[in-house]
């Protein structure tokens, strides 16, 4: 006797795959895609070990060592101390806060406002000339030249016989102890980063002047619209992505700047011009206080990650509001 089936039980009895061939398509489809993604996890595997051993790792320790104490020789040695190492960097008597942080802001600022001003009046200026390739080249050298090479010749240049003194003295003034006085020490080393920062930021800048559409200009000299309001009204608010990661670069750059100051000044006077990266490696490698130096190592990270999302926040604000 055959077994019949009534509609509505056919209807929901189960249909075999071969009689699917959507649900196939898509099995296939999941199938490949799976197969995609552990081809690129395998490409992947060499960078993401990369980055385990060379950041998370040393990211996790360093966080350990931030809430312990340790002389840097034997692991069996950590102490762990909770929080006492950052309240001992904002304690009554410590220099982190003033001078050390207070510094590194002062030295970041003005080496971008230095860096920044310059380099956008050296790339507008390069724009409107022939032979870009070639100013850009030379503005650029700085960069590929070691930092210790550029601090060693400004050393020179700043001591009493040397070539910014024989300047001033050109024209009447006194000759000035740069690096040896306090109030100019600082400023000195700024002057010397900025110069060396500012072929980077002329490599980003004249790029986003070449991206402006020359038919803007053009709108602009029809309605008889003079180069100042050419500038202000066209060039900057278009230019403001190339700004932004410019002062984004050189703040960060700024705010971790170490060798150039180790080569000049060694932090002194005093603690002129002793900024944060300068105080952790003494912390870490001259008094063997490696909690210290990694309590004031993310003390650092979160000024900078500030510091960033302020920046962010302007340019965004400023955008919406043109």
């Amino acid at each position: 006797m055959v077994n019949a089936l009534t509609p509505e039980a056919a209807a929901r009895a189960p249909r075999p795959r071969s009689a699917d061939p959507a649900g196939a398509f898509v099995d296939r489809r999941a199938r490949a895609r799976r197969h995609q993604a552990v081809v690129a996890y395998l490409f992947l595997a060499p960078t993401l070990l990369f980055f385990a051993v060379f950041l998370v790792l040393p990211l996790g320790f360093a966080l350990l060592l931030s809430m312990s104490r340790w002389a840097g020789f034997d692991l069996g040695d950590i102490r762990p101390v909770g929080l006492d190492n950052f309240a001992a960097l904002f304690a009554a008597g410590s220099t982190f806060l003033t001078p050390v942080l207070t510094n590194t802001l002062l030295f970041a600022l003005g080496t971008v406002a230095l860096a920044l001003a310059g380099a956008l009046l050296v790339a507008t200026c390069i724009d409107n000339l022939r032979f870009q390739g070639l100013w850009r080249t030379l503005y650029l050298l700085p960069i590929v030249t070691t930092v210790v090479a550029v601090g060693n010749v400004w050393k020179y240049m700043y001591e009493p016989g040397g070539l910014v003194n024989g300047a001033l003295n050109a024209v009447g003034l006194d000759s000035v102890a740069f690096l040896q006085d306090p109030g100019t020490a600082l400023p000195a080393v700024v002057v010397v980063q900025a110069w060396a920062s500012v072929g980077s930021a002329i490599l980003i800048l004249t790029a986003g002047l070449k991206s402006i559409p020359e038919s803007y200009y053009e709108a602009a000299a029809l309605d008889g619209a003079g180069p100042v309001t050419v500038f202000l009204r066209i060039t900057l608010p278009l230019l403001r992505p190339s700004l932004l990661f410019v002062c984004v670069t050189q703040f960060i750059t700024g705010l971790q700047s170490f060798a150039l100051i180790i080569v000049m000044t060694k932090g002194g006077p005093g603690d002129a011009t002793n900024v944060a990266a300068l105080e952790m490696y003494r912390q870490a490698f001259s008094y063997g206080d490696w909690g210290t130096a990694s309590a004031a190592a993310f003390v650092l990270f979160v000024v900078i990650l500030m510091v960033t999302l302020a920046q962010l926040w302007i340019f965004r604000r400023k955008g919406e509001d043109a």
